[in-house]
């Protein structure tokens, strides 16, 4: 993936995201056919982005920092159908704590939304790393994630993820990707003529991680399904 445009487009979005203002609550007007579109859409800008790199961050370790991620929709034209007005880029600005665990297991929380709508989000993820990584070896792990909607009265909207990652630190910089999948879970409430989508996703990312003492820098690209997002984190970690 191209970083470089990455950061170009986060850049861009975290100067304005409040100009984004329209809520989810039109999904009565969308066939079955717009509903999945949705739904996949959706599961691509929600569902949990790790803005961390493998490695774990030992039993004294924290991550902690404030994030956004730029998805761009594949299905624009629904989502304002919607009504969450006409956005080809939905951007999630989030508050994000990872803490390190004993037996090389890490835990993230995070919560967030799309700013000026409806749409809010919180999720976590439980990592262990199967290598945790030293000099010469790269760290693996295996991740289970879960992000679950908030504040849209017509959706009930979750998804669930599982992926394997790897990471390995030359200096200040660590690197890092991850490949797996991501199930969406997607019910339209009180609308009789929508059904429940059931989506499963792949799911792709790389990384750099940039530790600065405290001071820590991430950046990531990720493409869920057939939509792709570029996301950024600013804070400490130690």
């Amino acid at each position: 993936m191209n970083l470089r445009r990455g950061l170009v487009v986060v850049s861009l979005f975290a100067v304005s995201l409040p100009v984004v203002a329209a809520d989810i609550d039109k999904i009565q007007t969308l066939t079955q056919d717009d509903f999945h579109k949705l739904s996949q859409d959706l599961g691509a800008a929600l569902s949990y982005k790790p803005l961390t790199p493998t490695a774990p961050l030992g039993i004294t370790g924290f991550d902690m920092g404030i994030a956004v991620t730029a998805t761009s929709i594949k299905n624009s034209d629904v989502l304002q159908k919607a009504g969450a007005g006409d956005h080809s880029t939905l951007p999630v600005p989030s508050l994000r704590l990872h803490k390190g665990l004993p037996l090389d297991l890490d835990v993230g929380v995070m919560v967030g939304g799309v700013p000026g709508t409806n749409v809010r989000l919180y999720g976590g993820e439980l990592r262990y790393a199967i290598v945790s990584g030293g000099v010469a070896m790269p760290a693996i792990g295996v991740r289970g994630s879960y992000t679950k909607l908030t504040g849209v009265d017509q959706l009930d909207f979750d998804t669930k993820g599982l992926d394997l990652s790897i990471s390995k630190g030359f200096l200040m910089f660590t690197p890092y990707a991850g490949v797996g999948r991501v199930w969406a879970s997607s019910t339209p409430n009180g609308i009789p003529t929508l059904s429940k989508e059931s989506l499963s996703l792949s799911k792709v990312c790389v990384g750099i991680n940039m530790n600065f003492g405290l001071t820590n820098l991430a950046f990531e690209g990720d493409r869920t399904g057939e939509a792709t997002s570029y996301g950024a984190k600013l804070g400490f970690r130690f």
